[in-house]
C-alpha cells in the first residue's frame, strides 16, 4: 500500500493502555526514542496491538511542529530531538526535513516560523507531535 504520508517511522509496540473509547499505545522507535499514539480502542483491537508488535508510526507533516530547545510543562508527549537537514521555503510555507535517530521527518510550517526560529541545515531542533496525531500501521 502506498501512502501520501511521508513521515513513517518503524518501531515496536511496548505497551497498550485501553480506555473506554481510546487507547494509548507506546512505541519504541528503531532509533531508541519512545512515541505515544492515541488511537481508538477499536483500532488497537483490529490491529491486534500487543507488546512486541512491529508497527510504523505515521505522522502528517502538517502535524509536526518544531522547537529549537526542549519544552517543559507541555501536554505534547512526543518530543523527538533531531537536526535540520534541508529547508524548502515558498512564499507562505516551508518544508523542513529533520533527521532523528532511526529516520527522517518532514515538518510543514509557515515560512515566518522557519525564519523566526532561524532554521537552517545543521540546527538542532525538537520535533513535537501530539499523540492524537500519530497513526499506526502494522508491518
Amino acid at each position: 500500500m502506498s501512502l501520501s504520508i511521508r513521515n513513517q517511522l518503524p518501531g515496536t509496540v511496548t505497551a497498550v493502555t485501553p480506555g473506554e473509547a481510546m487507547a494509548t499505545v507506546r512505541v519504541r522507535l528503531t532509533g531508541g526514542q519512545d512515541l505515544t499514539a492515541a488511537i481508538t480502542r477499536e483500532a488497537a483491537e483490529d490491529l491486534r496491538l500487543t507488546p512486541g508488535t512491529p508497527v510504523r508510526a505515521l505522522l502528517k507533516s502538517t502535524e509536526v511542529s518544531l522547537a529549537t530547545a526542549p519544552i517543559e510543562g507541555l501536554s505534547i508527549r512526543n518530543q523527538l530531538p533531531g537536526t535540520v537537514t534541508d529547508i524548502a521555503a515558498g512564499d507562505a510555507m516551508a518544508s523542513v526535513r529533520v533527521t532523528v535517530e532511526g529516520g527522517e521527518l518532514t515538518a510543514a510550517i509557515t515560512r515566518d516560523a522557519a525564519e523566526d526560529l532561524a532554521l537552517s541545515p545543521g540546527i538542532p531542533v525538537i520535533a513535537l507531535i501530539k499523540a492524537t496525531e500519530v497513526s499506526l500501521a502494522t508491518t
